[in-house]
């Protein structure tokens, strides 16, 4: 059956995600590995297309010892090296750096109690109109940016409004599917 997607038809692997995962709530680890994926994922996504990210994502789980945020924050400069190496996944210095910053950040915000399930529950938006979803519609919200703001203090990069927008839509948070898509359609 055809079905009217927001993005993704004609790629098994992109439909598959848009209609399985994408918008989803993740359950989640003790140590919240999944909710660290998805927030690395979306920064590497940056400036990049997301099937780029969906196609390298298993490359991306090996390289980055199945985000284990633990592991990741233990990553040295020989570790940064073997990555920038690694040409399954994107080789980007930057974006390398900050997802084993992310990690450390992520590890002393369990420190102080504070989880990013609970973080991200702080800036759930309003319900909105699917035809505010259109590819015209701004690439971030008040509620993202105030998400961004929150994260750039406690220490984490590559976590700007745009990319968290995003990563609230993949996680269900932000409703994100646009008219005419069947599951918009099929949430009403």
């Amino acid at each position: 059956m055809m079905r009217n997607r927001c993005f993704g038809t004609g790629d098994p692997l992109y439909e598959r995600y848009h209609d399985e995962e994408w918008g989803h709530p993740v359950e989640d680890t003790p140590d919240e590995r999944e909710l660290f994926e998805r927030l690395v994922l979306e920064g590497f996504q940056a400036g990049l297309s997301w099937v780029t990210i969906l196609r390298k994502r298993d490359a991306f789980r090996e390289a980055f010892q199945g985000f284990a945020p633990a592991k990741v924050a233990a990553f040295d400069d020989a570790d940064v090296e073997r990555l920038m190496g690694n040409e399954t996944i994107i080789r980007n210095r930057a974006k390398i750096l900050a997802a084993i910053g992310n990690a450390r950040a992520l590890l002393d915000m369990h420190e102080q109690g504070i989880r990013l399930e609970a973080l991200f529950s702080e800036f759930v938006p309003p319900p909105s109109d699917p035809a505010d979803h259109s590819p015209t519609a701004p690439g971030f919200t008040p509620e993202s940016t105030a998400l961004s703001k929150r994260l750039k203090g406690l220490g984490f990069r590559f976590v700007g409004p745009t990319t968290m927008q995003a990563t609230m839509q993949a996680l269900g948070i932000a409703d994100g599917h646009a008219p005419g898509c069947w599951l918009a359609d099929s949430q009403k």
